[in-house]
């Protein structure tokens, strides 16, 4: 089973098209990957914020990192520019994880680039749909999994932290093979990275051993990892897809039931997407919003200013939200 591409697939020739101007603008475009092998930087292409962070934070010093997502951008709905394309095949390595951005996974195959490490390779990835947890068989007679019609795999692994840290190994290793010259640096920042996300879970265990409800609510099911990692239950409005708009009244009345059974009293939305349908569905069951963000990019919206920041604060609203001591 290939990962889920959770938005519509680009044409194949628009893809074509792509490619070929991006071909002719390589020697037109001053890009980053350039700019990295002038200053004797590794230069690195990240497709995103989650495979960003990682790349920083493992090359340090040694590399050029430049995301294709900007900032405030939702990024499966990232389309490449022809400079984008261009600076994908000058980088000397690339940053990814196949399944959240179907442009990227494409121009990643064409691009030539040896050094290319795709995060969800380095982990094992599940199916989720819109429950991850244990409600199905005992309410409403299905596998938590069914909600939502959902095929493929979660590529949302970076909102686990053991599951991040194993990616983090493999970006590690990837840059170790890219650039020899400085492996013991690399192997260095990785083990540095992994022990933060060590203590990261290991903070999350505390925090969440005592609490009242196992039960939150989300907007769309990012979750899913994070979920099964802590023993508690996502429910959310829709599937993987964080723009769909088209959730059944069945869905909605089985959400109002799952609200009074379990005590919820939050319905989590995002920081990048629209709050609308969980703001409906909160005032459905009288209660109150707040923000759990899938960190899938920074803004100043952001309760944080890094990975590490930003999950220490949905640490925190999980555990107001689900009455931790």
């Amino acid at each position: 089973m290939t990962v889920m591409n959770v938005r519509r697939r680009i044409s194949a020739a628009a893809l074509a098209g792509s490619a070929v101007l991006g071909l002719l603008a390589v020697s037109a475009c001053s890009t980053s990957g350039a700019a990295g092998k002038e200053d004797g930087k590794l230069a690195v292409t990240a497709s995103f914020y989650p495979m960003q962070f990682l790349a920083e934070k493992i090359g340090g010093k040694h590399v050029s990192v430049t995301s294709l997502t900007s900032p405030g951008t939702e990024p499966h709905d990232l389309e490449l520019s022809p400079k984008q394309t261009a600076q994908l095949g000058e980088s000397d390595a690339i940053v990814y994880l196949k399944g959240v951005q179907p442009a990227v996974d494409e121009a990643v195959k064409q691009s030539g680039v040896k050094h290319t490490a795709d995060a969800a390779s380095f982990t094992t990835l599940e199916s989720h749909g819109a429950e991850v947890g244990g409600h199905g068989h005992e309410e409403h007679g299905h596998a938590g999994h069914d909600h939502g019609d959902e095929s493929g795999l979660d590529p949302h692994i970076w909102l686990d932290p053991v599951k991040y840290a194993e990616a983090a190994k493999g970006v590690g290793k990837t840059f170790a093979a890219a650039d020899p010259a400085h492996k013991a640096d690399y192997e260095k920042n990785t083990a540095a990275l992994v022990k933060q996300l060590d203590e990261l879970d290991q903070e999350y265990k505390d925090g969440l051993k005592n609490r009242k409800s196992d039960t939150f609510i989300t907007t769309h099911a990012a979750f899913g990892y994070l979920a099964e990692r802590y023993g508690l239950t996502e429910e959310a409005i829709s599937g993987l897809d964080p723009e769909a708009t088209d959730v059944s009244g069945s869905r909605v009345k089985e959400l109002q039931a799952l609200a009074k059974k379990h005590d919820v009293h939050t319905v989590f939305f995002e920081t990048l997407t629209s709050p609308d349908m969980a703001k409906t569905l909160a005032k459905d069951v009288h209660a109150k919003t707040d923000v759990l963000d899938p960190i899938e990019g920074i803004t100043k919206k952001s309760r944080g200013d890094d990975y590490l920041s930003v999950m220490e604060s949905n640490l925190k609203a999980l555990q107001k939200a689900l009455g931790a001591k």
